[in-house]
């Protein structure tokens, strides 16, 4: 295409243009706007942010967060405590594996709600969803006395039975570790790899994604099959 020149056929309201095309004139069809896509406003941009903002809804995220923050885990400890038997009568049935593969999970699946509620950032479905998941890691990390050194705290309170309550802290401590680990390596992507590299391809959201979750799943092999469970 060399050239073009338009002109408005208001007879039939089409819009034409003039234009060559492979070495000849030809007249063709070209795309016309009679009316604005978008309505005029007074509004600033600013008000525009302040009607989207949803303060409302944002103090009530917070104050759900700090519940299910201090909450579950307050509510887990005092199981631990004062009904320590119940605890352990309701987990025996269960394996060591078991009980670490549902904390890694629960750990996973609220970790993976924080990314997923970045990306989307206008929906709260997936924040509705990390705080539900947070509470369930709390109560699992209250139960299971989850603190620095938590091993001598579970058999003090769980005696012999605290293996299990030890499994459920490796399942959290490993997804919290692999996440650190993902942090890591994706940063380093980031910084070390050129945009014109392959390796590029790793960066994007979706590979990023399955990333996270084969290191997640690297880390939870560790814990059922390195022989973590009955070291501690």
């Amino acid at each position: 295409m060399a050239g073009r020149s338009s002109e408005n056929d208001h007879g039939d309201g089409g819009n034409k243009a003039v234009e060559i095309v492979e070495g000849k004139v030809e007249t063709v069809n070209v795309s016309k706007h009679p009316e604005a896509s978008i309505p005029e406003t007074e509004l600033s941009l600013a008000d525009i942010q302040r009607r989207r903002s949803h303060p409302v809804r944002w103090v009530v995220f917070t104050v759900l967060l700090l519940a299910a923050i201090i909450g579950p885990y307050w509510f887990g400890r005092t199981l631990a405590m004062d009904h320590t038997a119940r605890v352990i009568r309701t987990f025996s049935p269960f394996s060591p594996q078991g009980i670490a593969l549902v904390s890694w999970t629960v750990t996973v699946v609220c970790l993976a709600c924080i990314a997923l509620s970045v990306v989307e950032e206008h929906g709260w479905f997936w924040r509705v969803l990390f705080v539900l998941t947070l509470f369930a890691e709390q109560l699992i990390g209250g139960v299971c006395l989850l603190r620095f050194r938590f091993w001598y705290s579970t058999y003090v309170v769980y005696g012999p039975s605290s293996v299990l309550a030890n499994a459920a802290n490796l399942g959290i401590i490993a997804a919290l570790a692999a996440v650190a680990v993902f942090a890591v390596v994706f940063v380093g992507l980031l910084i070390g790899v050129d945009k014109d590299s392959p390796f590029n391809v790793l960066t994007h959201s979706w590979a990023a994604f399955i990333l996270f979750f084969a290191i997640e799943a690297v880390a939870l092999l560790v814990v059922l099959f390195s022989g973590l469970l009955y070291a501690v």
